[in-house]
C-alpha cells in the first residue's frame, strides 16, 4: 500500500518513513503543504498522514483542500497540540483519525492498520488464479503455500495484482515502488520481476507474470 506523509520535521519524517517502510508500506514524503497537496491530487494513495504545523498551508487547511478535491483517501492527523479544540478542528476538516505527538509507534501502526482496514479501501484480499495476497497481514500465498517476500517484492506484487490485466511500463512501476530512491536508468524493475517470477511462477502453473516487449509487464491468467 502507498502512503503519503506530509511532515516538515526532518527527524520525525525520517523516523516515520523508516518505520512504515519496514512494515512493507511504500511511503512518499513531503515537507510542505503545497507539495503535499500536489502529490495528494495527482497520485493515488491508500492513506495520507498530515502534520498540522506545516510551514505554508497548515494541516487542517490542507486536509480541507484535499477533501474538497473529492479525494476519499483516509487522513491521519498528527499534532503536538493536545487540546479538544485542535482535535475538533482536525476532525471537522475531514480527518479520519487524530494522534498527538509524541506517540508510541506501536499505537501509530495500529491506527494506520485500522484506517487501511476500512471497507471503502482496496484492502480486501487480492486474488489472481491461485495466487492470493493479503495487504493488511502482508501475506502472499500460491496454491495455498505461503510465499516469503521481501518488502519491495511484496510492494511490487501488490501493485501488479491491483492492476491485474493492465500493462504497466517499467517507468510507472519504478515510480510507484522506488520513487526518488534510485536512478531511473537502473534495471531494478527487471531484477525484481525476476525475483518474483522465481517465487510465484517458477514451480506453478499457469504463469502469471508476462513481459510485454518494449513496454513493461502485466500480471494476468492466460
Amino acid at each position: 500500500m502507498r502512503i503519503l506523509l506530509v511532515e516538515d520535521e526532518k527527524n520525525v519524517a525520517g523516523f516515520i518513513k523508516k518505520g512504515l517502510t519496514e512494515e512493507f508500506y511504500t511511503v512518499d514524503a513531503s515537507v510542505n503543504g503545497e507539495d503535499g497537496f500536489l502529490m495528494a491530487t495527482t497520485t493515488e494513495y491508500d492513506l495520507i498522514i498530515l502534520d498540522i504545523m506545516l510551514p505554508d498551508i497548515n494541516g487542517i487547511e490542507l486536509c480541507r483542500r484535499i477533501k474538497n478535491h473529492n479525494i476519499k483517501t483516509p487522513v491521519l492527523m498528527l499534532t503536538a497540540v493536545d487540546s479538544i479544540e485542535s482535535k475538533v478542528k482536525g476532525l471537522d476538516s475531514g480527518a479520519d483519525d487524530y494522534l498527538t505527538k509524541p506517540f508510541a509507534f506501536e499505537e501509530f501502526l495500529a491506527r494506520v492498520r485500522a484506517l487501511l482496514r476500512r471497507p471503502t479501501l482496496m484492502s480486501a484480499l487480492l486474488k489472481v488464479s491461485d495466487l492470493t495476497l493479503d495487504p493488511v497481514r502482508h501475506e502472499a500465498k500460491r496454491g495455498g503455500q505461503i510465499i516469503q517476500l521481501t518488502w519491495k517484492e511484496f510492494a511490487l506484487l501488490e501493485y501488479l495484482m491491483r492492476n491485474k490485466g493492465r500493462v504497466l511500463s517499467r517507468t510507472k512501476i519504478f515510480d510507484h515502488i522506488w520513487g526518488d530512491d534510485l536512478d531511473t536508468s537502473s534495471n531494478v524493475v527487471d531484477v525484481y520481476i525476476s525475483y518474483l517470477r522465481d517465487k510465484i511462477d517458477k514451480n506453478y502453473s499457469p504463469k502469471l507474470i508476462h513481459t510485454v516487449r518494449n513496454v513493461g509487464y502485466v500480471l494476468r491468467e492466460d
